[in-house]
C-alpha cells in the first residue's frame, strides 16, 4: 500500500511536470502541418456547407446571433436538442469527425464557421455555437484569404495533454473570397512525438 502511494505521488509530480512546460505551437505546427489541413479542408463539401449556410442565414443581426448561441447552450443540457442535433448530422460534420478519427488522437476537435462566425460542421459538440467573437475568428475571416492564426497552448487537465487551436480563413474555390473559417485543434504533445527523431 505504501509503495502504491508513493507510485501515485511520483505519477502526479511527474504530471504537474509535465503540465508547466509548454510546448510552442508555433513551433510545432509548421507551413507543411499548414498546407496538409488545407488540403483536406479544400474537400468539396466543406466549401458547399459553408455557402449554403452563408446564403441560409444571410447576414444575422447580433441580436438573431446570440439567440441561436443560447439555444445552442440551453441544449447542452436539454433533453431536446434540435439544433445541436442537425448541427452535428450535418454532412460537413460527419467529413470533420472522419478527419478527425484518421488522424489518429492528433486532432481533439475540428470545426468550421460560416461569414458570421457560426458553426457549420463540427467534429463534436462545441461549447457555443457562435465564434465571432473570439480570436479563432478575428484573427482569420475578416482578415482574408490567407489568414492563419495559431493560438497559444493549452493545459487539457482532463486528458493530460497539451492542446492549441490553428485557425484559417476559408475561400471560394472559385472565386478565392472569403467565406468562413476552419479551427483544427491539435494535441501538441502527439505531434511533439511524431515530429522527435525517435518516433
Amino acid at each position: 500500500m505504501h509503495r502504491l502511494i508513493l507510485l501515485t505521488v511520483a505519477l502526479l509530480a511527474n504530471s504537474a511536470a509535465y503540465a508547466e512546460t509548454a510546448p510552442d505551437p508555433k513551433a510545432l505546427i509548421t507551413a507543411e502541418i499548414i498546407d496538409n489541413v488545407g488540403t483536406w479542408l479544400s474537400n468539396p463539401i466543406v466549401a458547399l456547407s459553408i455557402n449554403a449556410q452563408n446564403d441560409l442565414r444571410g447576414s444575422l443581426s447580433q441580436a438573431d446571433i446570440d439567440a441561436l448561441d443560447q439555444q445552442w447552450v440551453g441544449e447542452r443540457s436539454a433533453d431536446d436538442k434540435p439544433l445541436i442535433s442537425a448541427t452535428l448530422s450535418a454532412p460537413l460534420s460527419i467529413y470533420l469527425l472522419r478527419v478527425q478519427a484518421g488522424s489518429l488522437g492528433l486532432y481533439p476537435e475540428i470545426f468550421v464557421m460560416d461569414a458570421n462566425g457560426l458553426n457549420v460542421g463540427q467534429s463534436s459538440i462545441t461549447g457555443d455555437y457562435w465564434q465571432g467573437d473570439e480570436g479563432k475568428f478575428k484573427n482569420t475571416f475578416p482578415k482574408g484569404s490567407d489568414a492563419v492564426f495559431i493560438d497559444e497552448a493549452e493545459w487539457d487537465e482532463d486528458l493530460g495533454i497539451w492542446r492549441a487551436q490553428l485557425n484559417m480563413t476559408v475561400s471560394d474555390p472559385e472565386t478565392g473570397k472569403p467565406i468562413g473559417a476552419a479551427t483544427v485543434e491539435f494535441n501538441l504533445n502527439e505531434l511533439q512525438r511524431r515530429q522527435s527523431p525517435n518516433s
